[in-house]
């Protein structure tokens, strides 16, 4: 049979080569798979049309926490949980922040790959020789050298929503969880800096690129933005990241889950992918080159084990503070869907929606 997989989270640069290698290994199992790729916004309609026609052809998505969410509050995805747990033997391997990420899809995804993310700043040594290690010392940067401190707009960004997700714990906000009643100090600070912040681009790529021709001095970042524009290119090797003290990891992860209407021939094939996708081996190329550092959900996936070309780029631009980091800082899991929204929509009523460069 054919498998049909749609990418709403730039999943495939790290995983489709597991994929792929099952297929070369079960063609008895799985012919062929067709890739498609759209954005998270464009995922409920596409899925809803086809239930609606009764004519899914959509066997697996591969989606962030946000179309993850879209679709359970529709109810469009089927539970392979607990259901298919004894054939999914490779998710009792997972990393705690992986299992925790988990808890989010409930039992309606299964965590394919994870990273710690971030918040974190990143600054070329020669621009920014005493970098801020607090927030409030951020914001004393960004108020003597107006313009230079950027993130993009955290709906559009990964690294602007987990500053956003982020702030809460560093300054000690009454509820992380609750942007609406419980963000008091994140919100101030967010007007404040405002203030100082020219304009907020609407990618992260966008940033990189202003950090690497000096426009921006100070940006917000996660491992995975870190490493892989380095590898790219797009910004020096020498830039440095840091951290702000009070630092928790607001953590990140892909699910694949699986449309209800999925016949039960696929679903069993999906199943034997998902299985094979979960073992050490397979796992060992999520970290790819950087892009979602580290990227493994599951333990015991060391970086000797990946393909020579991603040891390559992360022994080159990876950052041996990172293992310190990881293990030594809180992980916390992002806010729930309904919850992101309200932040979103607060942040651009009350803050920079006005600046977002089109």
């Amino acid at each position: 049979m054919t498998l049909n997989v749609l990418d709403v989270a730039g999943n495939l640069q790290l995983t489709q080569g597991m994929i792929d290698d099952f297929v070369a290994k079960n063609s008895d199992v799985v012919e062929k798979v067709t890739y498609t790729k759209a954005t998270a916004p464009e995922l409920v309609g596409k899925i809803k049309a086809q239930q609606d026609a009764n004519r899914v052809d959509i066997d697996i998505v591969l989606t962030g926490v946000d179309g993850l969410a879209a679709g359970i509050d529709q109810g469009l995805w089927l539970p392979l949980l607990p259901t298919h747990a004894n054939r999914l033997t490779g998710m009792a391997a997972y990393l705690p922040g992986a299992e925790a990420m988990q808890k989010l899809a409930g039992d309606n995804g299964v965590t394919i790959t994870y990273y710690p993310s971030g918040p974190l700043i990143e600054y070329l040594p020669g621009n920014v020789p005493n970098p801020p290690k607090t927030a409030q010392e951020l914001l004393d940067y960004a108020k003597a050298n107006p313009g230079a401190v950027q993130y993009a707009r955290p709906s559009n960004s990964g690294p602007g929503r987990t500053f956003l997700m982020g702030l809460p714990y560093l300054l000690g906000d009454s509820d992380p969880k609750d942007p609406e009643n419980g963000w008091d100090k994140t919100w101030q600070f967010l007007k404040e800096l405002d203030a100082q912040v020219t304009l907020y681009p609407s990618s992260t790529s966008e940033t990189m690129k202003n950090l690497a021709n000096g426009s921006a001095k100070i940006i917000l970042t996660t491992t995975g933005w870190d490493i892989n524009p380095r590898v790219l290119g797009t910004v020096p090797k020498e830039a440095k990241i840091g951290t702000l003290d009070g630092f928790h990891w607001v953590t990140d992860a892909h699910y694949a889950v699986v449309p209800k209407g999925v016949s039960t021939d696929k679903q069993a094939a999906v199943l034997s992918l998902l299985t094979s996708m979960l073992t050490p081996e397979q796992q060992a190329k999520a970290y790819d080159k950087g892009y979602f550092f580290p990227g493994p959900a599951i333990k015991d996936v060391p970086l000797t084990m990946a393909p020579q070309e991603s040891q390559q780029a992360i022994n080159e631009y990876g950052r041996p503070e990172y293992a310190d980091l990881i293990l030594n800082n809180p992980l916390e899991v992002p806010l729930d869907a309904k919850a992101l929204v309200a932040a979103f929509d607060r942040w651009d009523r009350e803050v920079g929606g006005s600046k977002v460069k089109k």
